[in-house]
């Protein structure tokens, strides 16, 4: 039979309410009234009802977290982040895989509605209408949206400034002597995509050097999509010095296909990464890359969360991560 807040007032000598006051710090009680609720908490092994606190309150400081099904280790990275931000912070993090599916991200949207989280983290890497029509429909759920999605007033978005990391790329590629210099990008439907090719395109463009279409190649973000891009540029009679590949997994599947062909990174070919996931240090040779610094993301998502809590009226942000360059020994100097 489990203890009640009656069993504890009971052998503490006190009102339920002295107890509660007690537990919840809600009220001045004398020194002698808390040792002895206190001990009578640890004697019976008292454990309130979170559910009954929750109602209470109106928290239940849990927060939930909708991810998309994705092999690229830099989610699991900022996963790992957000909950350790979410454990300092005093939160539990509820994680929902939703594989893409409307259907399942509906059904889990109710399931932290009826656990009464107070608000959820949105981490898609596929862009879908009708995934972003569910979530927009819950609207007195504090939300913010990790990456890219729905602009709209009542939510955060939290983007990496894209457009910035693909101009530093391009920008190390020219400053170690490389004018001929291709691109492999992400679905060309995604933002950060996007972002990282118009990036790539003004440092080209600034620095006077020719883009050529032929080493401008759409794929996957994924570790075969780079193996197939690279295969595709090293087919090529004409081949670039140097490669900008818009994310680490798909840069750590070109440079094992290139050297299995028997090209030399970087003496025959530089290559430089995005994202900076720990695997690409260890690497061989340990990719140069573009830094999304994944604590600064967690930190700020579960702190513009918490504030969305606290003032769920608030108008909707976009609030940009700015990147930085990590080098490493994958980008030569390009000797004329």
């Amino acid at each position: 039979m489990s203890v009640t807040i009656k069993d504890v007032a009971r052998q503490a000598k006190v009102s339920t309410t002295t107890v509660s006051h007690v537990l919840n710090a809600t009220r001045f009680v004398s020194k002698d009234a808390k040792k002895s609720v206190l001990d009578a908490v640890a004697d019976l092994n008292y454990a309130p009802s979170a559910v009954a606190r929750s109602l209470k309150v109106k928290s239940t400081k849990s927060l939930g977290m909708l991810v998309t099904t994705t092999l690229n280790p830099f989610y699991a990275e900022l996963i790992k982040a957000v909950e350790k931000n979410c454990y300092a912070a005093g939160y539990n993090l509820v994680l929902c895989n939703t594989d893409g599916d409307p259907e399942k991200t509906d059904s889990y949207l109710k399931m932290l509605v009826q656990k009464r989280i107070d608000g959820i983290l949105v981490m898609c890497t596929e862009y879908d209408h009708d995934l972003f029509k569910t979530l927009t429909a819950q609207r007195n759920l504090p939300m913010v949206v990790m990456d890219w999605g729905p602009t709209d007033d009542y939510l955060d978005r939290i983007q990496d400034n894209s457009f910035l990391g693909g101009y530093m790329a391009t920008q190390h590629l020219i400053e170690c002597g490389h004018a001929d210099i291709g691109y492999i990008g992400g679905p060309s439907k995604k933002l950060p995509a996007i972002q990282r090719f118009e990036g790539f395109k003004k440092a080209m463009q600034e620095a006077g050097h020719r883009i050529n279409s032929q080493w401008i190649i759409q794929s996957n973000f994924e570790c075969e999509g780079g193996k197939s891009a690279i295969r595709q540029m090293l087919a090529l009679a004409d081949k670039p010095s140097a490669v900008f590949i818009s994310n680490d997994m798909m840069a750590l599947g070109a440079i094992s296909e290139a050297q299995q062909s028997g090209v030399k990174i970087p003496e025959q070919l530089s290559i430089i990464g995005y994202d900076n996931i720990s695997f690409s240090a260890h690497f061989n040779p340990p990719l140069t890359t573009i830094n999304q610094p994944k604590d600064t993301l967690a930190t700020m998502a579960v702190t513009a969360l918490i504030e969305r809590i606290k003032e769920p009226g608030k108008a909707g942000r976009t609030l940009l991560i700015e990147p930085d360059l990590v080098i490493r020994s994958s980008v030569a100097m390009k000797l004329n």
